[in-house]
């Protein structure tokens, strides 16, 4: 199985790649406002990569409720199941661009930000929150006890 993670914006679209491996990896993003240029740029990304299902992050206000922003990131998502007709898959996103941002020195966050570096590390983390539910790691096995004095 491979995912794509997706961190939707009308401006770049984060994208990043994974599997059952449990690890995602940020990949290059959709830098287009033009839906119709999102969705073809996506459709290509899944082509090239072989991907089975998308994972789309959801960007819930703080309390829960979903404003506009998550909105229009289930109307994205309605419309690329209805061309791809592929599993989608939402992950609560809360602060998760915060979280991408941090990870960037302040001096330079901007230049990055324009190129979709941030975005896509947002995926990625998108993407590794829903990895790290499907496929959770083994937990370590314990140690051996001695049966008894030596």
């Amino acid at each position: 199985m491979r995912f794509l993670g997706i961190d939707h914006g009308t401006k770049r679209i984060g994208l990043a790649t994974g599997d059952e491996l449990g690890i995602a990896s940020p990949i290059p993003a959709v830098l287009s406002d033009d839906l119709a240029a999102q969705v073809g740029a996506i459709a290509e990304v899944i082509r090239v990569r072989r991907i089975n299902e998308l994972v789309i992050g959801l960007p819930l206000n703080m309390d829960g409720s979903k404003g506009p922003s998550a909105q229009a990131a289930e109307a994205f998502a309605a419309r690329l199941h209805a061309k791809l007709g592929m599993p989608v898959h939402f992950v609560d996103e809360r602060l998760t661009s915060s979280i991408a941002e941090a990870s960037i020195a302040p001096k330079d966050r901007r230049g990055l930000r324009d190129s979709g570096l941030v975005d896509s590390r947002a995926a990625a983390l998108i993407l590794q929150d829903y990895l790290d539910q499907r496929f959770p790691p083994p937990l370590p096995e314990a140690p051996e006890q001695p049966a008894g004095p030596l």
